[in-house]
């Protein structure tokens, strides 16, 4: 099965989201039908992470548990951009390593070929 559609979810603290909308949405990955752009969805979580040695941590201290506020951001992306909107995630986010998890979608349309 080949999939068309992902979505696309990261974790980034708060001050970076709207650089991340605005980025995200110049590619044209935030466009939905082409008739919407800019569409996301955000949520605030508390996350959690202890660096380890050898790190270089955009917040916390090497070996101690550091829990913070942060936001969820995830969006459906189109496959032919969605190598570019992976670039765009990692050029705008603060994170040594951030977390971006991609899955695909069976839209509303497609899960019709299998009911």
């Amino acid at each position: 099965m080949e999939f068309s559609i992902f979505k696309v979810e990261t974790f980034i603290p708060e001050e970076y989201v709207k650089e991340l909308r605005k980025s995200l949405n110049d590619i044209g990955a935030l466009t939905i039908g082409g008739n919407y752009d800019n569409c996301m969805s955000i949520y605030k979580v508390i996350g959690s992470w202890r660096p380890l040695k050898g790190a270089d941590p955009f917040e916390g201290e090497i070996g101690k548990l550091c829990e913070a506020e942060e936001y969820k951001v995830e969006f459906c992306c189109r496959r032919e951009i969605i190598k570019e909107a992976v670039d765009v995630i990692k050029k705008v986010h603060p994170y040594e390593i951030p977390v971006i998890n991609v899955m695909p979608v069976l839209s509303a349309e497609t899960i019709t070929k299998f009911v």
